[in-house]
C-alpha cells in the first residue's frame, strides 16, 4: 500500500491513492484488527500506461518508521534492494525503525529485480545466481553489526570494508525478522539459509503439500524454522455475484493493459520460477494484483479459500485490495471472525 494504485493495474477511479493519510488510515485499521504485518514493495519507477502505474511510492524504511510510530501491535517491513543501499547505512536505518517500533520492524531482502530501476542508480544487474552471492555478503555485514561486533574488517568479493561498527543494537536484543521471496534454486537456497519468513510464488500454491515440507527441511539444515507465505488479491463482497462483477470491472474491463504487458515482460525476463505459459495465462491476475492468487467471493467463500490455502501448509498470505481503506474494513469485520471461528486465527491480544 506504499505504492500508487497498490498492486492492482487498473484504471478505475477508486484505485488506491497512496497518500500518507490513506496509508496511515489503512495501517490503523489493520493494527486494530490484529493483522500481523505490513509489507511494502520497493519501487523506484512506474510501469507506464494511461495511469503510469506505480510511479509514485514511499521509500520503504522511512515508510515503516512512520507507521510503526502510529501503531501498537503490527510489524512493518522495509523492503531493500541489496545493490542499491550500502549495508552499513541499511543497518543503521533498520535499527532506527526498529527502535521506533520497539522491536516491530522487519527486513525484506530483495537481491535483484528491475533492470530499468537499477539503471537509475548507475548499477547493472548481476547475473541471476550471483545476485544472491552479493546478498549473502550484504546480509552478513548487517547481521554482524546488529550482533554488536566491531570494529571489524570485511574483505569479500562485493564489499571491502574496514573498521565497521554500528549502533544502537536491536530493540530488546533480538534482530529484526528477515523476509525473502527467492523461488529459483539459488533464491530458495538464500531464503532457507537466511530468512525466517519466505514468500513463495503464487504459481506454486497448489504444490504446497509437497513443496513446503521440503522448504522447512532445508531451513532446518541451517538450524532454524521458516514460515512460508504467498500473496493474493482479495475481492470480497456480500455475494459472490457482486464480487465476480467487480473483479471483471476492475481487472478486465479497466485493466491497465500497457502496465500489465510491462509486468509480464519483466516477469519473463527476471525470474526462473515462472514459465512463459504460466505468465501468459495469467493476464487477469497481473491486472488484479501482480499475478497473485485470486480470492473472490462472499465472506464465507473468502474464508473457505483462505482455509484451503492454510490446509496446503502456508503460514500466511500477503493480501492486496483495489482500495485498502474502502475494502479492508469489510474483510476485518466479516472474514477475520470466520477465520477465528474455525481456529485459523486468534482475536487481537489473545
Amino acid at each position: 500500500m506504499n505504492l500508487s494504485h497498490g498492486l492492482s493495474a487498473t484504471r478505475v477511479p477508486e484505485r488506491w491513492d497512496a497518500s500518507w493519510d490513506h496509508n496511515l488510515a489503512a495501517a490503523r485499521i489493520a493494527d486494530t484488527a490484529g493483522i500481523e504485518c505490513l509489507v511494502p514493495v520497493g519501487r523506484w519507477k512506474g510501469y507506464g500506461g494511461e495511469t503510469n502505474y506505480e510511479q509514485e511510492s514511499f521509500e520503504t524504511i522511512t515508510w515503516a518508521a512512520g507507521l510503526l510510530a502510529a501503531t501498537e501491535r503490527l510489524t512493518a517491513f522495509g523492503t531493500v534492494h541489496v545493490p542499491l543501499i550500502h549495508p552499513v547505512l541499511a543497518a543503521k536505518q533498520c535499527m532506527t525503525a526498529d527502535h521506533i517500533g520497539r522491536g516491530r520492524f522487519g527486513l525484506n531482502v530483495v537481491c535483484g529485480w528491475n533492470p530499468d530501476e537499477f539503471g537509475m542508480f548507475g548499477h547493472a544487474q548481476d547475473p541471476h545466481d550471483r545476485r544472491y552471492d552479493r546478498g549473502q555478503e550484504w546480509l552478513e555485514i548487517i547481521t554482524r553489526i546488529w550482533a554488536g561486533e566491531g570494529p571489524f574488517d570485511f574483505h569479500g568479493e562485493f564489499y571491502d570494508l574496514r573498521g565497521v561498527l554500528g549502533g544502537p543494537m536491536p530493540w530488546g536484543g533480538k534482530r529484526p525478522i528477515i523476509m525473502n521471496a527467492g523461488s529459483s534454486p539459488a533464491g530458495l537456497r538464500f531464503a532457507v539459509r537466511n530468512a525466517e519468513l519466505m514468500f513463495d510464488q503464487p504459481g506454486f500454491i497448489a504444490q504446497g503439500l509437497t513443496r513446503i515440507p521440503e522448504i522447512r527441511r532445508q531451513a532446518r539444515e541451517f538450524g532454524h524454522e521458516i514460515q512460508v507465505f504467498s500473496h493474493a488479491y482479495v475481492v470480497c463482497r456480500p455475494t459472490r455475484r457482486e464480487a465476480e462483477d467487480y473483479l471483471h470491472y476492475f481487472a478486465v474491463e479497466n485493466a491497465e493493459s500497457a502496465a500489465v504487458d510491462r509486468l509480464i515482460g519483466l516477469a519473463l525476463g527476471n525470474t526462473q520460477s515462472l514459465t512463459a505459459e504460466m505468465v501468459q495465462t495469467a493476464r487477469r491476475r497481473f491486472a488484479g494484483g501482480y499475478g497473485g492468487e485470486e480470492i473472490v467471493g462472499s465472506p464465507d467463500e473468502v474464508a473457505d479459500q483462505l482455509a484451503h490455502i492454510s490446509g496446503l501448509g502456508f503460514d500466511g498470505l500477503g493480501i492486496n485490495f483495489v482500495n485498502f481503506v474502502d475494502e479492508l474494513p469489510l474483510f476485518c469485520q466479516e472474514v477475520i471472525p470466520r477465520l477465528e471461528k474455525i481456529g485459523l486465527r486468534e482475536p487481537p491480544g489473545a
